[in-house]
C-alpha cells in the first residue's frame, strides 16, 4: 500500500473513531493510538508511523465495538 493510500485509510478510520466517540462518550478510550502522536494530517510522518497508527486505531475501534455488543442480533432480511 502506498503512503498516500495509508494516510487516506487513516483518515477514514479517524472518522469512524469520531463517530464512535459521539456514541460512546468517555467510554471510548484510545490511549494507545493517542500516545503515538500520529494523526491523518501528519503527512510529514513516515509510512511506518501511519501504518502503526492504522493498526492501533483499528484495534481500538474493534475492541470497543465488540465490548459494546454483548447481545447477539438475529439476522433479518430486508
Amino acid at each position: 500500500m502506498k503512503k498516500q493510500e495509508l494516510i487516506h485509510l487513516h483518515g477514514l478510520l479517524a472518522e469512524v473513531q469520531n463517530q464512535c466517540e459521539k456514541w460512546e462518550g468517555d467510554e471510548f478510550p484510545m490511549t494507545e493510538y493517542q500516545n503515538l502522536g500520529v494523526r491523518p494530517t501528519s503527512i510529514h510522518k513516515s509510512k511506518t508511523d501511519h501504518k502503526a497508527a492504522v493498526f492501533k486505531l483499528a484495534k481500538g475501534i474493534t475492541k470497543s465495538v465488540s465490548d459494546a455488543e454483548t447481545e447477539p442480533l438475529a439476522a433479518q432480511a430486508d
